[in-house]
């Protein structure tokens, strides 16, 4: 449970734009350096043909398209300074894009607005629990796991949070984690879309929010943004990463993740140590739980319409429209904890677990010296690309592990689950595709077999618990994990996942829309649950 630190989190400043511009600069020339001129010339056209293609989708600003004209007649040129000049000029307006001018101000003024603003928007529709006194959000939002390791494990070198990632609502609600749990505020990527909705961007640049513009796709802006980052991470700044990189569409936990942010946390240690500032970086798994999804919809509909293969971004799900994520934080906050956040044990950046005092364990518990595994006998780094990749594949294990401990199983996973378990059964042979889009009259499933089905589910889920394997939070018996699963969907989806049956006689019949079931059904897909149960 949330226990709030009593010591003030160091707060750190941001350092000023034309030190971050010249240190992503100074970076890009290192790596340039060694390139032949023919290496340089594919690498800057490589930019120029993205950011032309971006242009025909998104116009960009004069001043964008300019500096990519420039790049061009850079590379016609066939000069080596004009181009090694044109992809400085690129990353230095990629470094002023990214940065965020976070100060200690701006972040006290948002964590003191955050909780009131949580408040407000679930008096707003119900003013008796204002007057009732029952409106903390902390009651709703469950911070549980390894919070005090994490706190201590910040007094001695860099966090990096990497949680789970299901909402665009999933960045402010981690930064208020953070803040009650007396955590220093870390720095995260936030795509450019999610800053269209003025309120949350607010919140999101106050609370350690950077910027990342997921339309450019040229090696030089992926090269800056991981720059960025070991910058950040070198300074002892905390950090997030979102692993996964985007939102899962399907409601999946993730079974794997991307390691190109992951990374720069090697990179940095490295080049600390190499400096002798010491300087420990550490990862944290976090698990985020929640019964409803405010995307959800237009997630799930994006990955059955890809077959599971997600667009790079959407720009105009429910996230863009304030009102419907006003509406929906206080629909769901009006509901009995409905977001878990859990913070994993932390490992250190080749995935072996740590200890309190941040010391790595080996498989048989005993302490070992990290640094030997980069330096040589004399304590000396040695660069090893190929080395440090299977580290952080090891480190990338290491945390889709602990997101599948950690997950929460609640009430709709469980009656989703359950009733997508029925609805296979009654239509053996049939893929998800055409589950999805079964006749309305088949939509509907026998309340009494549903429940005989959440019971087997449980009693595994206990099992698997008991293990060490998941976690639940769940009302004692099926009856009351179906009537809570029903009131949640209710609560906020125009078509409910699962609802009652009203007319035509059959009160023992529940109503299912099969694209919301599939979604959060998927939240337990990995647990081998679907074995056994009624033939």
């Amino acid at each position: 449970m949330l226990r709030v630190m009593s010591d003030t989190p160091a707060i750190f400043d941001a350092p000023p734009v034309p030190e971050v511009r010249g240190a992503l600069v100074r970076r890009l020339g290192a790596r340039l350096e060694p390139l032949s001129d023919a290496r340089i010339s594919e690498a800057l056209a490589d930019t120029v043909y993205t950011e032309r293609l971006r242009f025909e989708d998104h116009a960009g600003s004069e001043e964008e398209e300019a500096r990519v004209d420039r790049a061009a007649r850079a590379i016609a040129s066939g000069a080596r300074e004009a181009m090694v000049a044109a992809a400085e000029d690129l990353v230095g307006s990629y470094a002023e894009e990214i940065h965020n001018r976070f100060s200690q101000r701006t972040y006290r003024a948002a964590t003191k607005l955050l909780p009131r603003a949580l408040v407000n928007l679930v008096s707003a529709r119900h003013p008796e629990r204002l007057l009732a006194g029952d409106l903390d959000p902390d009651s709703r939002i469950r911070i549980q796991g390894a919070v005090e390791q994490i706190t201590a494990l910040t007094r001695r070198g860099t966090v990096i949070v990497a949680p789970t990632h299901l909402s665009n609502l999933d960045s402010p609600l981690i930064g208020y984690a953070i803040y009650r749990c007396g955590l220093p505020p870390v720095a995260y990527g936030a795509g450019l879309n999610l800053f269209s909705n003025p309120a949350m961007a607010f919140f999101m640049s106050r609370l350690g929010a950077y910027t990342v513009d997921r339309r450019k796709q040229g090696q030089l802006y992926k090269d800056a943004l991981k720059d960025y980052s070991v910058e950040l991470l070198r300074r002892g700044v905390h950090s997030l990463f979102f692993p996964g990189g985007t939102r899962s569409r399907s409601g999946q936990v993730e079974k794997a993740v991307k390691k190109g942010l992951l990374g720069t946390g090697i990179q940095a240690w490295q080049e600390n140590l190499a400096a002798g500032r010491g300087g420990d970086i550490f990862v944290v798994p976090m698990t985020l739980s929640t019964s409803l999804v405010l995307e959800a919809e237009t997630l799930i509909r994006d990955a059955l319409a890809r077959e599971g293969k997600a667009r790079y971004i959407i720009a105009d799900d429910e996230f863009s429209q304030p009102r419907t994520v006003a509406s929906f934080l206080s629909r769901v906050l009006n509901l009995d904890e409905s977001v878990h956040l859990t913070f994993s044990r932390a490992l250190d950046l080749m995935g072996n677990p740590v200890d309190d005092e941040g010391n790595s364990l080996g498989p048989d518990g005993r302490i070992i010296d990290r640094a030997r595994y980069v330096c040589d006998a004399s304590g000396t780094v040695e660069p090893d690309p190929q080395r440090d990749r299977v580290y952080t594949n090891r480190l990338a294990d290491g945390i889709v592990d602990a997101f599948h401990r950690d997950n929460v199983a609640l009430t709709t996973h469980v009656a989703a689950f359950s009733a997508w378990q029925l609805v296979q059964r009654a239509n053996p042979g049939q893929d998800q595709f055409r589950l999805v889009r079964m006749e309305r009259s088949q939509r509907v499933v026998n309340r009494d077999s549903l429940l005989r089905e959440i019971d087997r589910v449980v009693a595994r889920l206990n099992e698997l618990e008991a293990c060490g394997r998941i976690r639940t939070s769940l009302p004692g018996d099926a009856e009351a994990i179906l009537e809570r699963a029903v009131m949640r969907f209710g609560s906020f989806h125009t078509r409910p996942a699962l609802e009652a049956f009203r007319g035509g006689g059959q009160g023992q019949q529940l109503r299912i829309d099969p694209e919301l079931l599939l979604f959060y059904r998927n939240r337990l897909v990995g647990y081998d649950l679907e074995r056994g149960g009624e033939a």
